[in-house]
């Protein structure tokens, strides 16, 4: 009996320390909960925020509905089954490499909390979710959606064969970019383009930092990562990944709007690229990547950063009228 309540009271490294999953959770429910990442909810935004931001996109150039604001909460429901869903075959396919790390170790699979065939029935049950919320999106929304289908399934075995998995994150992670904009404006654009990439080169920064957590045990076990592969070069290498997402999404912005680079400079698209830029510039100067705490503290930070970003593109035409004298009598 004691043993069975230590192993259920193990925590994990990167999840939050005696969150609502380990106090308040029915204690049957916890291993399904942390295998979907319910107890590192960061994930769920990181892949919301960027259908947001296609959202926001779409609408510097026409006003927000009331429909609007109910497809923005459908995406975020579809962001918390997707993301467990996608954890959940994570952990499946890589259920032995989690073993032979510290970090997780005792996830649910790897620990045998969870079984494999029940794992499969849960990721079933999480995808059926999702797809009610494919349902209600516009057709073309819906093929974008589903032609990410490959990018999901591919991405376990990524670590496996290259330095670059963080790349092949960042391809699937911010595919809701597209989705969002299609959603609004019901086709691909160039402006959609530079912010897919944009929002591409910002997954690539953060899930560098957050791979440093676990470079020792990486390299032990061969498992690749673009930490192992930076190295003592990784301040240099997230300036030059962060300064390409911040300009990509600066004239995003401005190739969105469609009007004189200088007036869109002002609020258009530069002003939420500039507060962007203050939250990963703190990310690579106050950052120890030899010390696990201060990796995950700059990865979780861009939860904050990503939120305030996409807030102030959503509010960025109003700012824009003002500035420009067309919003108000």
């Amino acid at each position: 009996m004691q043993q069975g309540m230590d192993k259920d009271h193990h925590h994990i490294a990167d999840a939050i320390p005696q969150g609502w999953v380990d106090t308040r959770a029915p204690r049957g429910w916890r291993p399904f909960l942390r295998l979907a990442r319910y107890d590192r909810p960061i994930g769920f935004w990181l892949l919301a925020i960027p259908c947001w931001v296609g959202m926001a996109l779409a609408h510097l150039d026409r006003p927000w509905t009331q429909n609007d604001f109910v497809l923005a909460l459908a995406f975020w429901i579809g962001a918390l089954a997707m993301r467990g869903a996608g954890c959940t075959y994570n952990d499946i396919v890589d259920r032995d490499l989690d073993a032979k790390v510290s970090r997780t170790a005792l996830r649910p699979i790897a620990s045998g909390a969870v079984s494999v065939k029940t794992a499969w029935a849960f990721l079933l049950l999480q995808c059926l979710v999702g797809l009610g919320v494919l349902i209600i999106l516009p057709a073309a929304a819906r093929l974008v959606a589903l032609a990410a289908i490959p990018l999901i399934l591919g991405y376990p075995y990524m670590k496996r064969i290259t330095f670059w998995p963080q790349a092949w994150l960042g391809l699937t992670f911010n595919w809701g970019v597209l989705v969002g904009y299609v959603a609004i404006a019901g086709t691909i654009t160039p402006a959609l383009l530079l912010a897919y990439a944009g929002l591409f080169f910002w997954t690539l920064g953060y899930d560098t930092i957050y791979a440093h957590q676990d470079k020792e045990d990486d390299a032990l076990i061969g498992i690749k990562s673009t930490a192992r592969l930076f190295g003592r070069q990784t301040k240099l290498a997230l300036t030059i990944i962060y300064a390409a997402a911040l300009l990509l999404l600066a004239f995003a912005g401005v190739r969105e709007t469609g009007i004189a680079p200088d007036q869109a400079a002002l609020v258009g698209s530069w002003m939420p690229t500039l507060v962007f830029a203050f939250f990963l510039s703190e990310q690579i100067t106050k950052t120890n990547f030899d010390d696990q705490a201060s990796c995950l503290r700059a990865f979780r930070q861009n939860k904050i950063a990503g939120l305030v970003y996409v807030a102030l593109l959503a509010l960025s035409p109003t700012l824009l009228g003002w500035v420009l004298g067309t919003t108000g009598g």
